[in-house]
């Protein structure tokens, strides 16, 4: 790769290379962007480390610049960041790195360049390009980075042990760049992840979601979650989904390993999907399997009620993993709740009112439930898996046609609780809310149409049995 013919193509690289020459200072394109130009993926912030102030060389970039974009200094970590156009380009002074063992924040200190690159992760983000002008677009590679790109390879350039020990958060950054970047993980690099796992209790939640976040946003999210597990990360933060893993059997009964299945459900949904939290549906949909299990002489092994439970476990696991407490959390649950209903409707005697009940459940996330249950199909035989699906087409379609009449996916009742209390001169009570449950379900069950004149005739017929008159105006 032509690496000045690689840079020529965005301004900033010659703009700061000639500022760094005019303050005679050494400067470095580094990491990530360095090795996703190699790998030809895009990138979107692009960092800077220099022999000495990162601070004062961003300031001088900065004013050099002709929209002068505002300086962000941090000055805890001797760092600043400027935005020229969609980049984020960050300048840090070449330091080093010491660790104390109950915390991961380094103290810092001013270092070399080969300091600064052996402090670095992986030797895959270790690689420089030099943009002074004296040696612009000369490449540093100190820790063989480029042939670890070449075979593949996540691999530490630093002891393994001492480099995860130091900051325990790289190892489920090696995880996830195996996964985003398709790599394997050096087999020392991997053991040094072995014998560290427990450290991964100095490290937050917040830090923690975040890397398993991009994991899950992966191509092929089971390969990085397989990795988790066989490393013993995965208990540390996600204790449920690991009891998911192993097979029970009695005499000739067995059931399926409930976690190798959750992953295959998982990758089927990400080839649909980019969404995260259907991903994340796809994830929690079988949670409670372990607690629900059950072994029956007759019918061998149930998971009866999985899906409730399930639901009822999510806001708990949302909680303690720091995803997000709002909408959500509460759409994974209705999809967690829901995965079993569409397959019971592909009975020919199913009637409106079952599929009518399931639209206005699920609402607009219908089409999310049916890629989910779609994915749930992980059969080996195909004949099996095609027999299902053709079985969700049918579900599909008698949800089309339901919809199209009724119009109760999102369907409010046709009359409002004010009004009920308006009409009858009622104050807010259980009586109101019986009333509207009671129009509700008579729609849902195809007793009356979803409109207001039949819903307003039924009401007054209900009201007359509870013995409730209509007000009179004087």
């Amino acid at each position: 790769m032509n690496l000045k013919k690689s840079l020529a193509t965005i301004p900033i690289f010659q703009q700061v290379g000639t500022v760094a020459d005019q303050l005679n200072m050494e400067t470095y394109l580094v990491g990530g962007y360095v090795r996703d130009l190699l790998l030809d993926r895009p990138s979107k912030d692009i960092d800077f480390v220099c022999i000495g102030d990162g601070i004062k060389l961003a300031k001088a970039v900065s004013a050099a610049l002709p929209e002068r974009p505002p300086v962000a200094v941090f000055k805890n970590f001797g760092t600043a960041m400027i935005k020229v156009g969609d980049w984020e380009v960050e300048f840090v002074g070449a330091r080093k790195e010491s660790y104390q063992r109950h915390s991961r924040k380094p103290q810092v200190e001013a270092g070399t360049l080969q300091e600064d690159q052996e402090r670095r992760d992986f030797t895959i983000n270790t690689l420089g390009i030099s943009i002074n002008e004296a040696n612009y677009g000369e490449l540093l590679d100190p820790f063989d980075g480029v042939k670890d790109l070449k075979r593949k390879i996540i691999r530490t350039p630093a002891d393994p042990e001492l480099t995860f020990s130091d900051d325990p958060l790289r190892m489920m950054r090696a995880i996830r760049f195996a996964a985003q970047l398709k790599f394997d993980i050096a087999p020392d690099t991997f053991e040094g992840i072995l014998k560290n796992a427990d450290r991964l209790s100095i490290i937050s939640g917040e830090r923690i979601i975040d890397e398993l976040n991009k994991i899950i946003l992966t191509e092929k999210p089971s390969y990085g979650f397989k990795l988790l597990f066989v490393s013993g990360l995965l208990e540390h933060f996600f204790p449920e989904m690991v009891a998911l893993q192993g097979v029970d059997s009695v005499g000739d009964k067995s059931h399926k390993d409930n976690f190798y299945h959750t992953l295959q459900v998982l990758d089927n949904v990400s080839t649909r999907t980019d969404s995260l939290w259907l991903r994340w549906a796809a994830i929690m949909h079988d949670i409670a399997k372990p607690a629900t299990k059950r072994f029956n002489q007759k019918v061998g092994w149930t998971f009866h009620g999985h899906e409730d439970k399930g639901a009822r476990m999510t806001p708990g696991i949302f909680r303690r993993l720091k995803l997000p407490m709002d909408e959500r959390m509460k759409y994974v649950q209705k999809l967690v709740k829901l995965h079993l209903r569409p397959i019971a409707l592909v009975n020919d005697k199913v009637t409106d009112a079952a599929l009518r009940r399931l639209l206005f459940e699920a609402g607009d996330d219908i089409d999310d439930l049916m890629q989910l249950c779609r994915a749930d199909v992980t059969s080996k035989n195909d004949h099996k898996v095609k027999r299902f699906l053709a079985n969700f087409d049918k579900v599909e379609k008698k949800l089309q046609e339901v919809e199209a009449k009724d119009q109760v996916r999102n369907f409010q009742p046709p009359v409002s609780g004010d009004e009920i209390m308006a009409i009858f001169g009622l104050k807010p009570s259980r009586v109101v809310g019986d009333l509207k449950e009671e129009i509700k379900e008579a729609i849902l069950e195809g007793q009356i149409q979803n409109n207001k004149s039949e819903a307003l005739e039924l009401m007054y017929r209900l009201a007359a049995k509870k013995g409730i008159e209509k007000k009179t105006n004087h």
